[in-house]
């Protein structure tokens, strides 16, 4: 049997070519979608876990505390676990929003971190210039903020927390102090991009700026640890002593389990939506590479049958010429495949080594077991699936059947039992999407779930899809030709080119539908990621627009609409608005007292500077604009009810009110701070009548897309450098990693894309091959009744023409409510999902198609051409 394989693979290896390549092509499109992902996960984990620095261990309080707890340095116990040995560095995560001014009173605002033991190991940012504090009165600044400030290493700077405590009921908390300068920091992993970099100083002028007496009442929300075992003993021993120093509500972690934890809270607030994506892109592949693998090695079985029917008619057994085919599939997809994995790890091998970075995705060689395995099982399951029809097709009929054309003997079999189990794939896969769009809505709704998983509706979905899918294939023998013959109906006037193409059609469907489905396959795969991605980028922009409303906030104590104004002429700032604010309260139906942000702001205004107003209601003297979310719990007030809003502070546990209205509430997505538990927004004549003017200004500020995160920070900066206590955060460095993620996807969606239409190219091409084959005998006496090479030729051309159009059309539909599907089931967790329908794609995959068919036609259409019509009859 070995020696039967290797003679059929040696006899045919031209043959074998075509669908190796559709096997390589499948597996490294397969086994570069989980490479990609690894280098995806491995970026936005390095975004997340930038600010642990050199860490390899962190205390913190886990799932023990709550948003009313507050920890400060003592509760770590930081002095008993210096005492330990082994532990080699210690490094406090907290931080302060603070003012550095020079000698000139020009100043700029600064996150302030306190420096760490074993600092040049431990600190998140990067030392450009000096050395990092080891001192009372020793500062290390960004370098930026220096440039902007003129100051050098070896001056003298004032730092001051007016930012925190600038105001006129907290004035007696401010505090200043001059600080050398001694080092100059750069925030290369992007720990402080929110902020423009990060400060740092000496953990006592810390705890000043912080208005406590000692840095051990400094809050604190964990405790990073570098941890290196001395010889003889273990880092889980060490470990052990610290869990028994520090109290037991805090918990010791590995920095990567730490890291896990906050993936996974992420992940609660859309990051899943990345690995969501891949996953349904990974799996899509698959199923369309089956398909076109499936289809290329019947083809290839099929060109082979007259050898297998000679080799039965020299002794060969059937059981024989069955078992080679198999094993011949077998080591043609194990080697096409182990070359399609190869071919992706060296592809993203050069990228990594070229240092391929777009924005904070770094391209690295991260292997995965699933990366090896999954792609080279799938390519030789799939061969050897495809070949054990092929195979059975060939040698279950007699030798001098056999030898007879294909088309005579696949013509006695109606193709019923394909029909039959076409439909009621169709059925049931309708069935499955039906309950996976369900059970989406009962999830986004919050509601009980028949599966109790989160992937549940996207698996069920994506099962849906690929069985209405392989239905329409299966049964395609009887409703693509009927498609297809009135298109031909249509054009059969036009010449006897024409009229020999519409007769084909209608003449042999199966010839039809196999070759119909190979573009079938390519069409409806272009349309339903085409949609999926459109989907994507659009439902995304609202997204990004709802959580991140406002690009930049400023605040300080004496803020006005005249620094607005100058704000708005800085480089790289679109709009910039002064707003009233006040804290207010109110009850949630429950018993529970809600205490948020209220912003006063005109309709102009939001229009001018909020990233979203669409689905939002107008601003209004009667109604006022909530959170449909309020911190991570949805807002139980009803859209459109009558809500007692109380205006005044929290001083403590308690609110003092000075002011009450009454008015209707709307609900819709989106966030302005995560400072506070909501915010909401009234129009700014109800904010002064309501505290009587008592209210605080911020400038909200909307970017213009010219400049980047960290120029728009320094921008800003620079044109509130004058001015005291006025503190400069914002969104827009978050959201634009967000935006560069999704251009990221796209642009890796659009060249897999290409791949798989190259792969669709292919099965076109050998299923044409096929259908000139089988005409053989059709073509030779054509000619030999005087149909010249020309009208051959524009037979074979319009027939293909004919089967793209037809077949093209389909697809876009088909591909384009799969697209649909798709993106309710990915994205309806992260906001209202968009359907968009592309035109210009839509002509664009049509056109391609039919190009495609065409050039996949040229050289079927030359053997049919070159052939004599004698020697055609002979052969056939």
């Amino acid at each position: 049997m070995l020696s039967i394989t290797i003679q059929l693979m040696k006899r045919s290896a031209k043959m074998l070519i075509p669908a190796g390549i559709a096997i390589l092509i499948g597996t490294l499109f397969i086994s570069s979608t989980f490479l990609f992902g690894n280098t995806l996960d491995y970026s936005i984990r390095r975004q997340i876990t930038a600010d642990f620095g050199g860490a390899n261990y962190v205390v913190n309080a886990g799932a023990a505390d709550d948003i009313t707890t507050s920890r400060s340095v003592d509760d770590f116990r930081l002095d008993d676990i210096r005492a330990i040995t082994g532990v080699d560095g210690v490094r406090v995560s907290t931080a302060l929003p603070l003012q550095i001014s020079n000698a000139d009173g020009k100043h700029s605002t600064t996150t302030m971190v306190p420096t760490a033991d074993n600092a040049s190991a431990m600190m998140p940012m990067t030392m450009a210039e000096g050395h990092w504090p080891s001192a009372n009165g020793e500062i290390a600044i960004p370098a930026d903020v220096a440039k902007r400030l003129g100051v050098r290493v070896g001056d003298t700077v004032r730092v001051d927390n007016s930012t925190m405590f600038g105001s006129a009921d907290m004035g007696d908390m401010t505090s200043t102090l001059d600080e050398t300068v001694v080092g100059l920091t750069r925030d290369d992993n992007g720990a402080y991009a929110g902020n423009g970099g990060a400060s740092a100083m000496a953990g006592d002028d810390f705890a000043v700026m912080n208005a406590v007496q000692d840095f051990g009442k400094v809050p604190a929300y964990a405790v990073y640890l570098l941890i290196n075992a001395p010889q003889g003993s273990t880092n889980a021993t060490i470990i052990d002593q610290i869990k028994k120093t520090v109290p037991h509500a805090l918990a010791v972690l590995d920095i990567n389990e730490y890291g896990d934890k906050q993936m996974e809270s992420m992940s609660k607030s859309g990051t899943n939506i990345i690995t969501t994506f891949m996953l349904a892109f990974g799996a899509l592949a698959m199923v369309v590479a089956a398909l076109v693998i499936g289809n290329t090695f019947q083809v290839l079985v099929a060109q082979r049958r007259r050898t297998l029917a000679l080799l039965r008619t020299i002794g060969a057994q059937k059981g024989q010429l069955y078992r080679s085919v198999i094993l011949e599939a077998a080591l043609l997809g194990f080697i096409a495949s182990a070359l399609g994995v190869a071919a992706a790890f060296g592809l993203i091998g050069i990228m990594h080594a070229a240092g391929a970075n777009y924005q904070g995705l770094v391209f690295s060689v991260i292997p995965s077991p699933e990366a090896f395995w999954v792609p080279i099982a799938f390519g030789m399951v799939v061969t050897m699936i495809a070949a054990i029809g092929s195979a059975r097709s060939a040698t279950r009929v007699t030798p001098l059947e056999a030898l007879r054309p294909v088309e005579l003997v696949e013509g006695k079999r109606s193709g019923l039992f394909r029909t039959v189990s076409g439909i009621l794939l169709v059925i049931l896969g309708l069935a499955l999407t039906g309950v996976a769009l369900w059970q989406n809505h009962v999830a986004v709704n919050g509601g009980r779930m028949l599966i109790n998983a989160s992937s549940a509706p996207l698996l069920m979905a994506m099962g849906g899809v690929a069985l209405i899918f392989l239905g329409l294939l299966f049964s395609a023998i009887r409703w693509l030709p009927w498609v297809l013959s009135g298109i031909g109906a249509l054009v059969s006037h036009i010449g006897p080119s024409a009229v020999i193409a519409a007769a084909n059609i209608r003449k042999n469907p199966r010839r039809v539908a196999a070759t119909g489905s190979a573009l079938l396959i390519g069409v409806t795969l272009v349309s339903c990621i085409g949609t999926g991605a459109a989907s994507a980028k659009a439902t995304m922009a609202d997204a990004l627009d709802s959580r991140y409303g406002v690009d930049i906030t400023i605040t300080g104590a004496d803020l006005n609409a005249d620094l607005a104004t100058t704000i708005a002429g800085t480089k790289g700032v679109k709009a910039a608005e002064a707003v009233q604010t006040s804290m207010a309260q109110w009850n949630d139906g429950h018993g529970h007292d809600v205490t948020v942000q209220v912003v006063g702001i005109s309709e102009a205004q939001r229009n001018a500077v909020l990233n979203i107003s669409a689905g939002m209601h107008a601003i209004d003297s009667r109604s006022i604009e909530m959170m449909n979310t309020m911190g991570d719990s949805k807002n139980p007030i009803a859209d459109g009810s009558d809500v007692t809003i109380r205006f005044g502070k929290p001083e403590g546990d308690a609110f003092t009110a000075v002011g009450e209205k009454t008015l209707t509430a709307h609900k819709s997505d989106f966030r302005i701070s995560d400072d506070y538990v909501g915010t909401a927004l009234v129009d700014s004549t109800v904010l002064a009548d309501a505290t009587g003017g008592d209210t605080v200004t911020q400038i909200w500020v909307k970017s213009d897309g010219t400049t980047s995160a960290t120029d728009l920070f320094t921008n800003v900066k620079d044109a509130v450098s004058s001015e005291n206590g006025v503190n400069v955060t914002g969104s827009i460095a978050e959201r634009a990693q967000w935006e560069q993620m999704v251009d990221m996807l796209m642009m890796v969606l659009v060249a897999l894309l290409a791949v798989a239409v190259f792969i669709a190219l292919v099965g076109v091409a050998n299923t044409l091959s096929l259908s000139v084959i089988e005409r053989t005998r059709e073509s030779a006496t054509l000619r030999a009744i005087g149909m010249t090479r020309g009208q051959l030729r524009g037979s074979l051309a319009v027939e293909a023409l004919l089967i793209s159009l037809g077949s093209g059309v389909v697809g876009v539909i088909l591909g384009t409510v799969f697209g649909w599907v798709g993106a309710t089931v990915v994205f309806s967790d992260f906001g209202a999902v968009q359907y968009p329908v592309e035109w210009e794609t839509v002509v664009a995959v049509l056109i391609v198609s039919a190009v495609a068919a065409l050039i996949a036609s040229i050289v079927p259409a030359r053997r049919a051409v070159r052939t004599p019509p004698v020697a055609a009859l002979a052969e056939a």
